[in-house]
């Protein structure tokens, strides 16, 4: 059995891994202790499988806080784990766009599942799951229901500024000013969706198109960015968030039989 921990600035992920297939998962807060909060996702994997530490052969940690995890026999960054993880869940997957807590990210992937290219957006929020966070709260509206909420609009809000600061700003204005908060929600997404579609744009989108993170469960988030590239995402019955904590434990699963 192999274990993948994928310690984000947000939430933290574990996957374990059983003869190809994954076994049990698992996903909890980091908070401000990353190295509880990978602990406490490997626990409650491993009590969901109804084993024991003892029986993962190898423990690959990746994420903003994988130094955090002590007993790991390696690290690796979440951005070759995203794509191992994306192309475990379909193959023929060639673009995976990855909007997390704290950053947002593309990749383009070989046949192989092997990033060969990628774009960053690591220097501000906006793009991100912390944006949508600040949003969410500005409009008084729960984060997992932002998205359907904003699928109700008739006439999106042009949001003009791109930064959580400002735009946070600019939606207190808007409602002042009496706009609907669906449209304005759905002008949120549509933000989103150009900041990270034109980074995608920027290199060339290739089917097939994966969206994994956290933000993949934002409906909202998912179609206006179909919209923006014209292009359908991947289905996939996994939940997106564990996409890299996957990748983790197959990259596990790999170290450990190279090392036999």
């Amino acid at each position: 059995m192999y274990a993948g921990v994928d310690i984000g600035s947000l939430v933290t992920k574990c996957v374990l891994l059983e003869n190809g297939n994954i076994l049990s998962w698992s996903i909890v807060d980091s908070r401000s202790d990353p190295e509880r909060a990978a602990e406490e996702a490997l626990g409650i994997a491993l009590s969901k499988a109804h084993t024991t530490r003892e029986d993962v052969a190898c423990t690959v940690a990746t994420g903003y806080g994988r130094i955090a995890l002590p007993a790991v026999d390696k690290t690796v960054t979440e951005l070759t784990c995203h794509g191992r993880g994306a192309h475990y869940l379909c193959p023929e997957t060639r673009t995976v766009i990855d909007i997390g807590g704290q950053d947002s990210k593309v990749l383009r992937l070989d046949e192989q599942g092997n990033m060969i290219e990628f774009a960053m957006n690591d220097k501000c929020a906006a793009g991100t799951g912390r944006f949508l966070e600040v949003m969410a709260h500005a409009l008084e509206i729960e984060l997992d229901q932002l998205g359907a909420f904003s699928l109700q609009s008739n006439s999106p809000v042009s949001l003009s500024n791109t930064c959580a600061v400002f735009a946070e700003t600019e939606v207190i204005s808007l409602l002042a000013s009496k706009r609907r908060k669906e449209d304005i929600a759905a002008g949120i997404h549509m933000s989103i969706a150009g900041r990270v579609g034109n980074m995608a744009k920027s290199f060339g989108v290739k089917r097939d198109l994966m969206m994994v993170g956290g933000v993949a469960k934002n409906i909202g988030v998912r179609k206006a960015l179909e919209n923006f590239l014209q292009i359908e995402f991947v289905h996939m019955d996994t939940d997106p968030q564990i996409t890299g904590a996957l990748g983790a434990a197959l990259l596990a699963k790999d170290f450990f039989e190279r090392r036999r």
